[in-house]
């Protein structure tokens, strides 16, 4: 992996012309969820609707037409005549998923002619793909790695689009003499649980290093906000995390801990991270619903790209946040948000993941990549 304080400019482009060329989360669960019905006033998109275009399987803009004024919520009837109701889940404490306030409050469900209930999630991944499947909720977003193992129970969720890359580090401590991939050998890394996408992720990422997972280095599991103090301890040597936590974390260390290495540089620079997911049975039985949700979506994605100010002021009325405004727009401009793959060009990544994770243990042994990757995933657009 490459250096993941790159410049967030010379990321896109690579992300721009690889993608170009080649081609969320909560449902209604017994406990721990919140849910707000979310209406968007008739305001002008940010993105023509003649101005998308398909690049062999990338979704990308031809141009725009400017921010957005922001528009609250407005009162509204139980039903709005002419929209489609559908129900949105998501995890609002994600600053990744911000697109999702995004496309309310930027108007983009609105233009599409949506009626968007959000339904905000807590609970394990299990229990949000049987949610989506079952009808409690339509859509959904949420990280790849984390939903492949569970998807391959035969849950009737389709994959239909990468939304963003890059919220994933491996932050390790210099103290411990780490200063590359070779020098992890021997140390223990730390991880939230042991089924984390990051797990995951890394345990990929350390076999193309030349390292075995599961026999050159130990994995140690801690609640996140207490990884800095076991590094500290010595009890592990490195962590794998996400922000807002892991940006903190490393501004605090006063330099001993550093980011080696994230999902939006290096080796998975032009892989997608979190993906959308739509109810089965929506994708068969009302295709135009399921399109109109995910181009609104995809858009919302754009305008956080080109407008990360505005998505993090949109993304805190949902969330307080007591992190500066200025450090979470800084986070999501180090996310690629510049092109969302779609169609083949997104298959292709999910077989891609799917045999790694077969090649890492974590999918079955049985389970043929290909086969599978056309199973799970769909082309609406």
């Amino acid at each position: 992996m490459s250096d993941p304080n790159e410049p967030r400019t010379a990321r896109a482009v690579s992300r721009r012309h690889m993608l170009g060329t080649a081609a969320a989360l909560g449902v209604a669960a017994p406990i721990g969820l919140s849910a707000v019905r979310a209406f968007a006033g008739p305001v002008m998109p940010a993105i023509a609707f003649d101005g998308i275009c398909h690049a062999s399987g990338a979704f990308s803009t031809i141009a725009a037409a400017g921010p957005v004024p922001i528009v609250d919520p407005a009162p509204a009837p139980a039903i709005i005549a002419g929209r489609k109701k559908l129900t949105v889940a998501w995890n609002q404490n994600a600053l990744c998923v911000s697109f999702v306030p995004v496309a309310i409050h930027g108007g983009f469900f609105a233009r599409h002619g949506l009626d968007i209930d959000l339904v905000n999630f807590g609970g394990s991944t299990d229990q949000l793909l049987e949610g989506v499947a079952t009808g409690k909720s339509d859509v959904a977003e949420g990280m790849i790695l984390r939903w492949l193992k569970p998807l391959e129970n035969g849950f009737d969720v389709k994959l239909v689009a990468g939304m963003h890359g890059g919220c994933s580090y491996l932050v390790a401590s210099r103290e411990a003499g780490i200063t590359d991939f070779a020098t992890l050998k021997g140390k223990t890394i730390g991880v939230s649980d042991f089924a984390s996408p990051d797990k995951n992720l890394y345990s990929i990422v350390l076999k193309r290093k030349g390292l075995d997972p599961e026999h050159d280095v130990e994995w140690r599991q801690y609640p996140t906000d207490m990884m800095p103090v076991a590094v500290q301890k010595g009890e592990i040597h490195a962590y794998v995390a996400g922000d807002p936590l892991v940006y903190l974390q490393v501004q605090r260390s006063g330099g001993k801990l550093f980011r080696l290495a994230s999902n939006g540089t290096g080796d998975f620079a032009e892989r997608t991270c979190c993906v959308l997911g739509i109810r089965g049975s929506l994708v068969r039985q009302d295709p135009e619903a399921a399109r109109a949700v995910t181009l609104a979506l995809l858009e919302a994605c754009h305008d956080v790209y080109v407008n990360p100010d505005r998505a993090v002021e949109f993304f805190s009325r949902y969330t307080p946040q007591s992190v500066p405004t200025k450090s979470l727009s800084e986070m999501l401009q180090s996310y690629p948000y510049a092109e969302q793959p779609i169609g083949e060009a997104f298959r292709r990544q999910i077989v891609l993941y799917a045999q790694e994770l077969k090649e890492a243990g974590v999918l079955k042994s049985s389970t043929d990549p290909e086969r599978y990757a056309r199973r799970i995933t769909a082309d609406v657009t």
